[in-house]
């Protein structure tokens, strides 16, 4: 009985166990190459963080319906990921392993994208009225290609990450060069897709996005799309024509397991709930108030600065536009902050006395931030002014440059606890996990759980929490205040204090980007 029990339960370990073959080192600018495919993908999150929660307005969404649509980010990273990552461990194509997702991926971005972009002139050739209130068809359209979109980012940096560390071997000098390598193109894609949201002429390269159902900001956004495709479909091209995968020979399997292979991830995953050490249950809870607090903001912060700082109104006028810009332009001054923060998060935490202490701190740095959006606002609603015109009546100009320079003050503040949110985390749970005998994959597989199901409750009841207070941002980024004070505080008084040399090399080789 105890064999047969044992047997049980070895198949399970077998699959996490295939990625640690001895595989050979190759040189390192096919790990450049790789890497560089994360510019791509990042380009394409930074639009949709810029641009599409104001775009969906447009088109007719309620702000208290769209952040449902977000709910595609965490549902598809808690399946699809997974999926994707179980597959291409064992993919036998004749092109590799990795490969094949990567390309496949790569061509789903490209349909949504076009989804996306083309969804109200699809509504509109299909029975939308140019200029009502909501376009239904449009909004289908729109929402299949997100989610489409999501699924698809999902799908490629699984494998992008799996592919740098077959390419790197067992060399941990290359896996931590790949790991900067990938960090460093995340920020490179992030400046750029900021930086195209906040350029208004950009449909202006191609002239034919602007049609009677796509005004100037749609076809801005639509243009920025052309560009995310042919930015990711190029360096995908170069990077899979150069760097050549082995095909796989699975060893070999008791044909008696296969109807339980299915669920090996997902065992473990359930396994390794069951078998958390307390630490690793309160850095669970710290995460999860941590993102409690970002999600809010990440979701809504352009849309914060057209309404609230600018006074703009969806599809009236030029002031929500010009606000929505403005929002891309800090949200690029976060990433180019957030960039430079990360390379001295290891000399910050040995200033501080530890990264429970850095993390800590940056988390009450967080509170702060989000309070004084509530601040702004109130500085910018005091002190707007209007413009008479000849025939009598009034237009709201733009708020003081001293207004705006405190919103985006607050931008790239925010960039330092986010550099420290995107590694610290992972580098505790690579170490809280260690009892549990699971591999840091896992570790982290599970620490995503206290990323995703904060995002889905925050997607969820983020609209209705501000429609009862009037609507705008505002409330939401006072929960996210008080919820970044409460990680801060648990950090500090709850987290044990891991052996500093140990989390300082991990946090240093790598975090979670």
């Amino acid at each position: 009985m105890e064999s047969a029990m044992k047997s049980d339960k070895q198949p399970p370990r077998a699959p996490l166990q295939l990625q640690h073959h001895e595989l050979p080192q190759r040189p390192i600018w096919q790990i450049i190459m790789v890497s560089a495919i994360a510019a791509g993908v990042q380009f394409g999150w930074a639009l949709q963080l810029s641009l599409l929660t104001p775009y969906v307005q447009l088109i007719g969404v309620p702000h208290t319906w769209s952040s449902f649509i977000w709910l595609c980010g965490p549902i598809s990273g808690m399946i699809v990921q997974p999926v994707v990552g179980y597959y291409s461990d064992r993919c036998t194509s004749r092109f590799g392993r990795r490969r094949p997702f990567i390309a496949g991926g790569a061509v789903l971005v490209a349909i949504a994208v076009f989804l996306i972009g083309y969804a109200a002139d699809i509504g509109v050739s299909t029975g939308d009225k140019i200029g009502a209130p909501t376009k239904p068809r449009a909004i289908s359209i729109f929402v299949v290609g997100f989610w489409i979109l999501d699924v698809a980012n999902n799908t490629l940096q699984g494998p992008c990450r799996a592919l740098l560390a077959d390419l790197a071997g067992n060399n941990s000098s290359k896996i931590r060069t790949g790991n900067a390598m990938f960090a460093f193109f995340m920020g490179v894609g992030n400046v750029l897709g900021y930086s195209a949201g906040s350029y208004t002429h950009l449909y202006r390269i191609v002239p034919f996005t602007k049609t009677d159902a796509c005004d100037v900001y749609c076809a801005n956004l639509k243009t920025c799309f052309f560009i995310s495709i042919a930015l990711l479909v190029s360096i995908t091209v170069i990077a899979l024509s150069t760097v050549s995968e082995d095909p796989f020979v699975p060893e070999p399997v008791d044909k008696s397991a296969s109807g339980e292979k299915q669920l090996v991830f997902f065992g473990e995953m359930f396994s390794a709930l069951k078998e958390l050490s307390r630490p690793m249950w309160i850095l669970l809870l710290v995460t999860c108030l941590n993102w409690i607090a970002w999600f809010p903001f990440l979701l809504f912060d352009t849309d914060w600065m057209g309404k609230e700082v600018y006074g703009g109104k969806v599809g009236e006028g030029q002031l929500y536009n010009r606000g929505v810009r403005a929002g891309a332009l800090g949200l690029m001054l976060n990433s180019v902050v957030s960039g430079l923060a990360s390379l001295c998060i290891e000399h910050l935490a040995r200033w501080v006395g530890g990264v429970k202490r850095l993390w800590g701190g940056v988390n009450f740095l967080l509170a702060v931030s989000l309070a004084m959006t509530v601040l702004v606002t109130k500085m910018a609603e005091s002190s707007r002014q209007y413009t008479t015109l000849p025939d009598g009546s009034t237009t709201l100009q733009a708020p003081s440059s001293g207004v705006v320079g405190g919103a985006l003050t607050i931008f790239a503040v925010l960039g330092a606890p986010l550099a420290v949110t995107f590694s610290v985390p992972c580098a505790l749970a690579s170490i809280f996990c260690n009892n549990s005998g699971a591999g840091q994959g896992l570790s982290l597989g599970v620490l995503n759980l206290a990323i995703v199901i904060p995002q889905m409750v925050v997607s969820v009841l983020s609209g209705p929490w501000d429609a009862l207070f009037g609507g705008g941002n505002l409330p939401a980024f006072v929960v996210g205040a008080v919820a970044a004070a409460a990680s801060g505080i648990f950090a500090l008084t709850m987290l044990p204090t891991p052996p500093p040399d140990v989390v300082l090399a991990k946090v240093s080789g790598g975090g979670m980007h």
